[in-house]
């Protein structure tokens, strides 16, 4: 860059850091920005359009067009040259506007005098606040020089939006951190809780913008660079000789922070008149941007690689830790873009519920939540930049739904909702020692599912009769080492006297898709769900699956143990499986240890396949769990973490209910207990379907316990049944109507 225009781009940014500094409301500085931005860059036109909503962007300001235009012209995403730079996020440069591509004219502001266009995006980490645009009537390209100064003083005008600098009486310039918002995510967990945001990681806030310096800001740029390259190095060094994988990812780590061209754009950006932090924001600012728009999943990984990095840059450079100093509020909602396990639960129960800009449904972090019984609402885009500590906040984990800053008529629904949703917990809690026998005389036993000791006080406060599901594989993911036997067998014993006497299934490692263990080398698949995982993995790395057996057989100390594989496909990997397991139970006898007083050996039936095995293979496994969750994924073949399909298939249809219905069939004919473990177990109307075709265990979270007993003690089982076949008889495929109109009618208890 020429030294003449960098000083032109130094001098506009001092000049824009004096503007923005004189009193003035939020208008009156739009107004004196344009003039300025138009004058220092001998431009015709300058125009600040920003969104009034997530969809539509609004001439806010002007110098050059009719001053009657502003706020009345507007565009939609996508619409216009404007609406491009917007959706795109990236600059729009041609010398002949009218002849481009999209262009749309507004004969409102006057433009169709102008030829030459410049659009800049507006934006903050990703989020898009607005376009700044450029106009001239001769007809030119800007220069490589002229854009990048337009998108540095974009990045300053993104920064000043963020610290309230254009709050003012117009709804468009409100503060960008006080408007009610609400984020439309996925539930992934159900409930609703109302509470104070609590960020798992504060956002760093930049306050010096503009340098007066710029040979001392780079120097201070590079020396914090330096300190970061140290820590990261650190982090290989303590890492030392761990799993292939685990290293190549600190390894592209390393890459990142030694990267020239990293360090050269951020300098570059100094150069120009930005401060050290405001450079490492916008190059941070330009990943989060390239990440929205990178579908392949390994590049987008690299891409988040490059933004952590740039925020421990931004938390050295300003001194901001993690640790702020504040308090966490007494009804904490934790937000975060994603959290692990084992940080999840160390926030413990004093959480009134979790929100995740990512996250899965399917996500241990999700496991956590519900063993923790709070609302969990993932894929809520934007939470972490529209979210500040203390902010009052909404979540109905039932619709995946986030109200952040609600306004009164908002919350006091909300608020009736909750006080609802506690009176109908009383009630539940009133039917705890009842069993669940319908009035036709039907009784059906209820499980808790449960992953950690958390869990296990919900046992005898649910009313649940043992638990139908014990996930064993959060203790391999909560540990960047494989835990030890005696660790394991230690927990199982624990598990089994908290259930003091109740039957506990215990399903051995569960990993792969997306679950993965952090010193295991993960496998490269196109389609993980349906890769090598679950028993595949067990019966391929047979040492570790040992090691979990012989845990569980000495965990049992003489009590009776159940064990159930996950994912079985075909007869030959649960005989496989089975054979392992009794003859870790010969091996434990020859050592003289106590053996198990009743075994039990289980298969889930989560494969379509496993439907059709021979007649041998029902009569081998002691019990069936039907695997609800995975079974109807793969039997709709609709991915449950893919939001464009998955809502597309119901469990109350026909088809899937009669899977069940023959499932359940083939294990009577074998004399073999079968129960249903899933979400579908803990949603009453479904659960009063699977009972309808012939299940009579069901296995679900602790706090589902209490409303699916209630519908069943107030059904007819035998009705319900004739209504289903009823409409099955009328050629009706989906069955939720149907059940819908039976419960309408029931009397409450």
């Amino acid at each position: 860059m020429p030294e003449r225009l960098e000083t032109q781009s130094r001098r506009l940014l001092r000049r824009l850091r004096d503007t923005l500094a004189e009193p003035g409301r939020g208008q009156e500085r739009l107004n004196r920005i344009t003039h300025l931005i138009s004058e220092s860059m001998h431009t015709d036109v300058c125009s600040i359009y920003l969104f009034r909503d997530a969809d539509t962007l609004e001439l806010c300001a002007t110098r050059g067009l009719k001053a009657d235009a502003v706020h009345l012209t507007r565009l939609r995403m996508g619409e216009g040259l404007v609406g491009r730079v917007a959706r795109s996020a990236k600059p729009v440069n041609t010398a002949d506007a009218p002849g481009e591509r999209g262009f749309r004219y507004m004969p409102e502001t006057g433009e169709e005098v102008f030829s030459s266009f410049l659009g800049v995006p507006v934006q903050r980490l990703g989020e898009k606040l607005g376009v700044l645009v450029v106009q001239s009537r001769d007809k030119r390209l800007y220069s490589e020089d002229e854009v990048y100064a337009l998108e540095v003083v974009a990045m300053v005008l993104a920064e000043m939006t963020e610290l309230g600098a254009f709050i003012g009486d117009d709804a468009t310039l409100a503060h960008p951190h006080k408007n009610p918002v609400m984020i439309r995510g996925t539930s992934g967990q159900e409930g609703t809780a109302e509470g104070q945001v609590w960020l798992h990681e504060p956002r760093v806030v930049v306050t010096n913008l503009v340098n007066d310096d710029p040979v001392a800001e780079v120097e201070r740029l590079r020396a914090a660079v330096n300190q970061l390259r140290v820590s990261v190095d650190d982090l290989l060094t303590l890492a030392g000789p761990t799993e292939k994988e685990h290293r190549e990812v600190l390894e592209v780590y390393r890459m990142f922070a030694h990267s020239r061209g990293w360090l050269r754009r951020m300098e570059q950006s100094i150069e120009s008149g930005l401060s050290a932090e405001a450079a490492v924001e916008k190059e941070q600012s330009g990943a989060r941007s390239r990440l929205q728009q990178v579908p392949d999943p390994y590049l987008r990984d690299r891409l988040h690689d490059l933004d952590d990095l740039s925020n421990r840059l931004l938390r050295i450079l300003t001194g901001q830790g993690s640790e702020t100093g504040a308090a966490i509020p007494e009804n904490p909602i934790l937000v975060a873009r994603n959290i692990g396990p084992g940080e999840l639960l160390e926030y413990g129960p004093r959480l009134r519920g979790v929100v995740l800009e990512e996250g899965s449904i399917g996500s241990h972090a999700a496991v956590v939540a519900r063993a923790l019984t709070i609302p969990l609402v993932v894929h809520a885009g934007r939470i972490t930049t529209e979210a500040l500590n203390g902010d009052p906040i909404i979540v109905d984990g039932d619709d995946g739904v986030v109200h952040l800053r609600p306004d009164d008529s908002v919350a006091v629904a909300f608020r009736d909702k909750i006080a609802m949703q506690a009176q109908a917990q009383a009630r539940f809690a009133a039917l705890r020692e009842r069993a669940a026998t319908a009035r036709c005389g039907t009784t059906v036993g209820l499980h808790m599912n449960a992953g950690i000791m958390a869990d296990l006080p919900s046992l005898a406060g649910s009313g649940a009769e043992g638990v139908g599901l014990f996930r064993t594989e959060l203790q391999f993911l909560l540990r960047n080492t494989m835990p030890r036997r005696s660790d394991l067998a230690a927990l199982y014993a624990r598990v089994m006297a908290a259930a003091d006497g109740r039957r506990v299934a215990f399903r051995t490692l569960d990993i792969g898709s997306d679950k993965v263990m952090p010193y295991m080398k993960r496998p490269d698949e196109p389609n993980p769900a349906m890769g090598w995982r679950a028993l595949r993995v067990g019966l391929d790395k047979t040492g570790v699956m040992r090691m979990q057996l012989q845990a569980l057989i000495r965990a049992a100390r003489g009590r009776p143990l159940t064990v159930m594989f996950p994912l079985v496909s075909e007869m030959g990997e649960f005989s496989a499986a089975r054979d392992m397991l009794l003859r870790e139970i010969e091996r434990e006898a020859h050592l003289g240890h106590p053996l198990p007083e009743k075994l039990e050996i289980g298969a889930m039936l989560e494969t379509p396949s496993l439907a059709f095995a021979p007649d041998a293979f029902f009569k081998m496994a002691d019990f069936i769990s039907i695997g609800g969750n995975d079974l109807k994924q793969f039997f709709f073949a609709a991915d449950r973490e893919n939001e464009l399909v998955r809502r597309r298939y119901d469990t109350l249809s026909f088809s899937f209910l009669s899977l069940i219905q023959k499932l359940v069939e083939r294990c009577a004919e074998a004399d073999t207990p079968v129960a249903f473990c899933g979400e579908d177990a803990g949603r009453p109307l479904e659960a009063l379907a699977l009972v309808a075709v012939g299940l009579r265990n069901l296995s679900m979270r602790p706090a589902s316990i209490g409303p699916v007993k209630d519908l069943i003690i107030r059904s007819d089982i035998a009705e319900v049944k004739a209504a289903i076949e009823a409409a099955q008889h009328r050629g009706q495929e989906q069955l939720r109507p149907v059940l819908m109109d039976y419960v309408r009618q029931l009397a409450p208890v």
